[in-house]
C-alpha cells in the first residue's frame, strides 16, 4: 500500500514540474491544488513539496550535474528532463530516500509515460551519474558563473547583484534563497497580547516561539498556522516579518486618515488598522475587485472596522480624492518580487532584466499620482519586496528630483523595532534575506515639506 502513495508523490511532482515549466504557472498555487486534489497525508504532502520546490530551486545546478551524461538534451521531451532532474535531486540532496528506490521509480515512471526506449535512456543516464558521482564545481573559474551554477540563479541576476551588493553578500543571499522560509505570523494586538496568542497556539499543538526581531511576530516551527483556530478567530495574520516593518515605518496614530494605495490581500492594511486601534479611516485600494474582497475578508476576520476597501487603479487616485486629504500614505508598489524567491523558486527563470526597467516606470507613476493627496507635514512610505536598486533607490532618486516639496524623513529609525534600527540608513531600509532570515524588502520614508 505504501508503495503506491510514494509513487503517487513522484508522479505528481513530475506533473507539477512539467506544468510549471510549460505554462510558467505559479508553483505555490499548483502545489496546493495538487495536495488538496490528491488528498495527500501530511508526510506525503511534505515530500511532494520538498521534491517539487527542491528541483525547482536547484534546476540550473541539476542541469550542470546531468550535462556530461546526456548526449542531446534538446531532443528530449520536457517531462523526461524533469524526471531526470527530480531523480538527481533526490540522489544528491535527500538522505531519506534510498538511491535504488529513487532510480527504480524513475524507470517505472518513464515506462508508464513513455516507452521502453525512454525507460532505457533514463536508466542509463541515472546509473552513469550514480557511478561517476556528483560532478565538481571546481572547473568553473569565473566567480559570477560559479555562484550562478552553485546556487541556480540566472547569470544576469548574479552579475547585477554582484555589482550592487558585492560578491560575498550576493553569494550569501543566493544560498539562502535555496532554503525554505519559516512561517511567521503577526498578532492582532486589538484582540490579544503575543503571550496570549502563543499560549493558544501551543495549546492547539503548534510548535511556535516569539520572534526575537519584532514584538508582534510569532515564528512557527511546525504546523500551518492558517489552519489554527487562533487564525480563524482573528487573533493573527500570516505575514513575513520584513513586510510587517512597513506599518512601523508609516507610524500611524489614532484617528488619522490614511491611504494604502496597493493594498491586496491586506496584510499591511490590517496591520496599520490594528496600530490605529481600530480608529480613524484607512482607505485600502487595489486594482481588482476579487483582490479587494480579500482585504474585506481579512478585515472582518480580524474584527477591524476602520478599513474602507475600494477597487481602483492607483494611478487615477487624483480623480477620486481631494488634494492633501491624507495624513499618511503607504505605497507598497508592484515589483519584481526578487526578495521572495524562497517562496516562488520558479520566478528566477522567468524574470528578465528589462522587466525591472518597466517596473521602475510604473513605480514612479504611482508615486507621482499619490504625492498630491498627502497633507503638508505628512508621511509617505514607499516599499517593495525586492532588493534591486533600480526599483528601490533609483525610483526614489527620480521621484525626489521631480518633487522638491518632499524631503527624506530621518525619523524613520526612531519608529523601528530595536533589532532593525542598525539596518536603517537615513530614510531608507534595505533588508536582505540573510539579515533577519526574512524576505528581502525595501522601505523608504519621505515627508512632505510644510512650506
Amino acid at each position: 500500500m505504501k508503495k503506491t502513495a510514494k509513487k503517487n508523490v513522484r508522479e505528481t511532482a513530475l506533473e507539477l514540474l512539467t506544468a510549471i515549466e510549460k505554462n510558467q504557472s505559479y508553483s505555490n498555487l499548483l502545489l496546493n491544488n495538487a495536495i488538496n486534489k490528491n488528498e495527500l497525508n501530511a508526510k506525503d504532502a511534505a515530500l511532494l513539496t520538498e521534491i517539487t520546490y527542491g528541483t525547482l530551486q536547484r534546476q540550473m545546478t541539476l542541469d550542470y550535474f546531468l550535462h556530461p551524461f546526456i548526449k542531446n538534451s534538446k531532443k528530449l521531451e520536457g517531462w523526461v528532463i524533469q524526471l531526470l532532474r527530480l531523480t538527481v535531486y533526490q540522489l544528491v540532496y535527500l538522505d531519506k530516500i534510498p538511491d535504488h528506490a529513487a532510480l527504480n521509480e524513475a524507470v517505472e515512471l518513464a515506462k508508464k509515460r513513455g516507452h521502453k526506449g525512454i525507460a532505457g535512456l533514463v536508466n542509463g543516464v541515472l546509473r552513469n551519474f550514480q557511478r561517476s558521482g556528483v560532478p565538481s564545481l571546481d572547473a568553473i573559474k569565473d566567480p559570477i558563473e560559479r555562484i550562478s551554477i552553485e546556487t541556480s540563479h540566472p547569470i544576469w541576476l548574479v552579475k547585477r547583484w554582484a555589482e550592487q551588493l558585492g560578491l560575498e553578500k550576493t553569494r550569501e543571499m543566493c544560498l539562502l534563497n535555496l532554503t525554505a522560509p519559516l512561517q511567521t505570523a503577526r498578532v492582532n494586538t486589538v484582540k490579544a497580547t503575543r503571550e496570549e496568542v502563543l499560549k493558544m497556539l501551543l495549546d492547539e499543538g503548534f510548535e511556535v516561539e516569539e520572534s526575537p526581531v519584532l514584538p508582534v511576530a510569532i515564528k512557527c516551527k511546525r504546523g500551518n498556522l492558517a489552519r489554527s483556530n487562533a487564525f480563524k478567530e482573528g487573533y493573527l495574520t500570516i505575514q513575513d516579518e520584513s513586510s510587517m516593518l512597513a506599518a512601523y515605518a508609516l507610524g500611524a496614530s489614532q484617528n488619522e486618515t490614511i491611504l494604502d494605495a496597493c493594498a491586496a490581500p491586506g496584510g499591511k492594511s490590517t496591520h496599520i488598522a490594528e496600530r490605529m486601534e481600530n480608529s480613524g479611516t484607512l482607505v485600502s485600494l487595489d486594482l481588482h475587485e476579487h483582490k479587494v474582497k480579500l482585504i474585506s475578508d481579512n478585515a472582518s476576520r480580524l474584527g477591524l472596522a476602520n478599513i474602507r476597501p475600494k477597487a481602483l487603479d492607483s494611478r487615477t487616485v487624483q480623480d477620486h480624492f481631494e488634494a492633501e486629504s491624507f495624513d499618511r500614505i503607504l505605497l507598497d508598489a508592484p515589483c519584481s518580487g526578487l526578495g521572495v524567491m524562497r517562496r516562488k523558486p520558479d520566478m528566477k527563470y522567468t524574470k528578465k532584466e528589462e522587466d525591472l526597467t518597466n517596473l521602475h516606470n510604473i513605480q514612479l507613476n504611482l508615486l507621482t499620482a499619490a504625492a498630491p493627496l498627502l497633507k503638508k507635514g505628512g508621511i509617505l512610505v514607499y516599499s517593495t519586496c525586492t532588493i534591486d536598486k533600480e526599483e528601490n533607490e533609483k525610483t526614489l532618486e527620480a521621484f525626489l528630483q521631480k518633487h522638491q516639496d518632499f524631503e527624506a524623513d530621518a525619523a524613520l529609525k526612531s519608529r523601528m523595532p530595536e533589532a532593525i534600527k542598525p539596518l536603517v540608513t537615513d530614510f531608507e531600509l534595505q533588508i536582505l534575506p540573510q539579515d533577519i532570515g526574512s524576505d528581502g524588502f525595501y522601505i523608504a520614508c519621505l515627508r512632505k515639506k510644510v512650506q
